[in-house]
């Protein structure tokens, strides 16, 4: 059964909602154990000086901050604690806005937020104003000695919380290279309108259980078929290279083309009936505000 990692209350003026954190993900990985290849014993990982090689006692490992190669600033964890933010029991919420406004990059991890008992009415109210607004709220909450900004949004009648990324933790698409390039592109209309339909002819609606993790399923396929004796060898999966370059005109048809037949031989293979129940989502995500100002100062 899952257990809540956090408990407080979502405050607002003066409306304090009690509740409690729950995990909305569980992401699933293989994880592998390192062993001794001659004889497959678990290896054990120590803590070596760099300079002496000799083992360090963990009572004697401090934390250091490299300021330049081999130059460290030492700080306690005395240090750290004062600085740190004071624990707190409250979402603190500081400010309501349009979800579009929101670049999906900025948010982190999901959790659920879970009304105590007593407080099942106030919390229903709030997500019920919410979802008629339409806007989410942004918050500040410590957890585990951090504060984060975060935006609790309603979902079918809950309220989801997502901690987010400080703005500075974004990369700025103009500091990634190649992009700038993209400005003197030109496409004519035969090419846009085929895009267009290649688009429309894939078009579905989301439903998450259509999609799963193939290499996680056969490498789990694969550990079965070795603990009962199974004799496998391994092939080699080196991507292959191709200096083939592709007419765009003909690669945008063939690929209409190939979904259409696909779409005929399976014409529910699209929206699943969950999504297609579901009211269509709003507009398409706005452009970060910083962004958007750059794109009217250039067009200006």
């Amino acid at each position: 059964m899952a257990r809540a990692i956090w408990s407080g209350a979502i405050s607002f003026g003066l409306v304090s909602i009690p509740v409690k954190l729950y995990t909305a993900v569980s992401p699933k990985s293989v994880r592998f154990n390192q062993l001794d290849g001659r004889d497959n014993q678990r290896v054990k990982q120590k803590r070596v000086n760099a300079l002496t090689g000799e083992e360090v006692p963990y009572d004697e490992i401090v934390k250091g901050y490299e300021i330049m190669k081999d130059t460290f600033v030492v700080i306690s964890d005395g240090e750290l604690d004062a600085l740190s933010p004071k624990k707190s029991r409250s979402i603190d919420i500081v400010e309501f806005v349009e979800e579009d406004e929101i670049d999906p990059v900025y948010y982190q991890s999901s959790y659920y937020l879970v009304p105590d008992e007593l407080a099942r009415k106030s919390y229903a109210l709030l997500t019920e104003a919410m979802e008629q607004d339409g806007r989410v709220a942004l918050a500040r909450v410590v957890m585990r000695t951090k504060e984060y900004l975060a935006a609790i949004r309603p979902s079918e009648g809950r309220l989801m919380l997502n901690t987010m990324m400080y703005g500075d933790e974004v990369v700025d698409a103009s500091e990634i290279p190649g992009f700038e390039e993209l400005d003197d592109i030109e496409v004519t209309e035969a090419e846009r309108a085929m895009a267009n339909a290649l688009i429309e002819s894939l078009a579905g609606g989301f439903n998450p259980d259509k999609y799963e993790d193939s290499f996680r399923n056969e490498v789990l396929d694969l550990i079965d078929r070795k603990s009962k004796g199974e004799v496998t060898t391994a092939q080699d999966s080196s991507p292959t290279t191709t200096e083939t370059v592709v007419d765009l005109m003909a690669a945008l048809e063939a690929s209409v083309a190939a979904a259409k037949k696909a779409r005929e031989r399976h014409p529910t293979g699209g929206a699943s009936s969950a999504a297609e129940k579901k009211p269509a989502k709003k507009a398409a995500k706005k452009a970060p505000a910083k962004k958007a100002a750059k794109k009217r100062a250039k067009s200006a």
